[in-house]
């Protein structure tokens, strides 16, 4: 007994496997051994703020930390003991290394949820 499934194609189990694929004998169709993987839908991650709370659209953060804008010299501020850091509104979670797309005063930035507190 074959291994190998049927051809979905004309439905035979005349199959093999040929490196990577599945191959029907008496159609010639292949297909590939392994399911393709799904896509990392990013909205289903869950992103954390610094302080571990999980962040939503539409969220307000502050900065933890002073933050230099990579190829500018602008520097995004966490603020002082006195005052509260730089606040975003209106957060926008993404998928990539850089989790949270947002719009400040100084323009639209990616930034890392590890460097952000839920606010």
């Amino acid at each position: 007994m074959s291994t190998s499934p049927a051809c979905p194609q004309c439905t035979l189990e005349n199959t093999y496997p040929d490196a990577g694929n599945h191959v029907c004998a008496d159609c010639g169709h292949e297909w590939p051994m392994a399911a393709a993987p799904e896509a990392d839908d990013s909205a289903d991650a869950v992103v954390k703020d610094s302080n571990g709370n999980v962040l939503a659209d539409g969220d307000a953060v502050v900065l933890i930390k002073d933050l230099k804008v990579k190829g500018s010299s602008t520097t995004l501020k966490m603020g002082t003991t006195l005052k509260m850091g730089t606040k975003v509104k209106s957060i926008r979670l993404v998928g990539g290394d850089h989790e949270v797309d947002c719009k400040m005063d100084a323009g639209s930035f990616m930034l890392k949820a590890c460097f952000l507190k839920k606010v």
